[in-house]
Order: structure tokens, then C-alpha cells, then sequence
């Protein structure tokens, strides 16, 4: 009898323990012990992908932004080594300075004669580059092309433009600042 009311106990025990598992499963056992339960696990594993993610978005920024550094000394790097190549717009005529609608040009020609100037700016524009005529309290008239707003941008066209045909070795960059 002794084994039988300790077999009929355990296996009311071992029900008991069927159905809570059954009933409450890993989370009762966890919960019982102060442990996470599943929902706070999966709740601490989105918050950890959010902060990854946020992580990821933060560094990418900064790998741009790094970039953009390297990019623009890598052109102050190429327009120190062309000396002397961008020049201030001090010595313009106030009319001419004040219609210049960009920044930056490239200067292609510089000339004592204003017939010449408008001789060149067309040659100029014939081969695909608008010119503009730009008057100097000395007198003399340069002949700018390729205006930007951006000293990348004219860079860049200042060694496109060096390598046509028409452009002389002393080509420059005017700043109209």
C-alpha cells in the first residue's frame, strides 16, 4: 500500500507538474525564479537590433562625412599644387563684379583689347564653353567660362578646360567674392 500511495503521489506530481508546463509553460518556472520571461527577451533582443541600427545610421554619416573631408582636401591638396591658380576679384571693375552671377570662373584669356577679348569668347563658345567678358580696372578684359558656385566643380572644369586645344597654360580661377 505505501508503494502505491507513493506512486499514485508522484504521479499526481508529475501531472501537476504536466499541466503547469503545459498550462504556463518555461515562462512560470522563469518568472518563479526572477528570471526574464520570453516577452521580456524578445522585447530586450528589438531594442538591442533598434540601437544597432541606430548605431549603423550614425556611422554611415560619419563615413560620409569623412569622405567629404578627404574629397575636399584632397582639391585644396591639387589647388595649392597649382599655385597661384585661384586669384580675388579686387582689381574688378564695380560693374563688371556685380554682373557676374557665380562665384568661380575659369579664366581662359586676359586681353589689353576688348575686340580681341570678344574675338576669343567666341572662339571659346564655339567649341561648346559660353563665355563671359569680364572688365578689369587696369583695363584689360578676361575672357571666364565654366561659372559655379561650387570650387570642386570649377576645379574640376579648370583641368577639363586645360586640355582643349584653345586654353593657354596660365588658365585660372577667378573667386568673385
Amino acid at each position: 500500500m505505501a508503494i502505491r500511495s507513493f506512486l499514485s503521489k508522484t504521479a499526481v506530481t508529475a501531472a501537476l507538474c504536466a499541466a503547469v508546463m503545459l498550462l504556463g509553460g518555461c515562462d512560470f518556472f522563469r518568472r518563479a525564479a526572477g528570471r526574464p520571461t520570453s516577452a521580456d527577451i524578445a522585447a530586450k533582443r528589438d531594442a538591442i537590433e533598434r540601437e544597432t541600427m541606430a548605431h549603423e545610421a550614425r556611422m554611415d554619416s560619419l563615413r560620409r562625412v569623412r569622405k567629404q573631408m578627404t574629397d575636399s582636401l584632397a582639391v585644396l591638396d591639387s589647388i595649392k599644387n597649382f599655385s597661384n591658380s585661384v586669384v580675388a576679384a579686387r582689381q574688378l571693375k564695380a560693374e563688371s563684379k556685380a554682373g557676374l552671377e557665380a562665384r568661380y570662373y575659369v579664366i581662359v584669356g586676359s586681353f589689353s583689347k576688348v575686340g580681341n577679348a570678344r574675338s576669343f569668347a567666341d572662339k571659346v563658345s564655339a567649341k561648346g564653353y559660353p563665355a563671359t567678358l569680364i572688365a578689369y580696372k587696369n583695363g584689360f578684359t578676361a575672357v571666364g567660362i565654366c561659372p559655379s558656385d561650387n570650387l570642386q566643380e570649377v576645379y574640376a572644369s579648370l583641368k577639363k578646360v586645360s586640355k582643349e586645344a584653345f586654353c593657354p597654360k596660365g588658365a585660372w580661377i577667378l573667386n568673385n567674392d
